[in-house]
């Protein structure tokens, strides 16, 4: 899915609100007797759930990258105190 796809207002809540709504829209499709009825939520929920997984693969980036820059550090370090 597209991020042009995602609604806007979605991306910029935070992961306990994207949660807060996943677990509505769930309560809202397991009260659901007509599966028909129930195809916008579903679909609502896959675009929201995709939006958590950007959000943690971003997330998980930014940290390895700090690490990286960490590790970098250190070693510098290091090397400077054996010469």
């Amino acid at each position: 899915m597209k991020d042009k796809n995602l609604p806007d207002d979605n991306n910029s809540q935070t992961l306990d609100e994207l949660t807060k709504d996943i677990n509505q829209i769930i309560e809202q499709l397991e009260k659901e007797k007509n599966l028909e009825n129930s195809l916008n939520n579903y679909q609502k929920l896959i675009k929201l759930n995709n939006i958590i997984v950007k959000k943690f693969q971003k997330k998980s980036k930014h940290i390895n990258e700090i690490t990286q820059q960490k590790i970098k550090n250190i070693i510098n370090k290091k090397n400077a105190k054996k010469t």
